[in-house]
């Protein structure tokens, strides 16, 4: 069973995005901007990344 971890390879600040893009399989560069997209719109706020940040193994 997979779990959703942080990345320790791919991985800007936490490594969470990188840890998400395993989990779905997809590539990074695109979590990464589909997240900044959505905290630049507001759509989803800073916190919900550090608290993922804090919550990921």
């Amino acid at each position: 069973m997979k779990t959703l971890c942080k990345s320790r390879n791919d991985k800007k600040l936490f490594g969470v995005c990188g840890g998400i893009a395993d989990y779905f399989g997809i590539d990074s560069t695109l979590v990464r901007i589909i997240t900044v997209l959505l905290v630049a719109v507001g759509g989803m706020s800073l916190w919900v990344y550090i608290i993922a940040a804090l919550l990921m193994k």
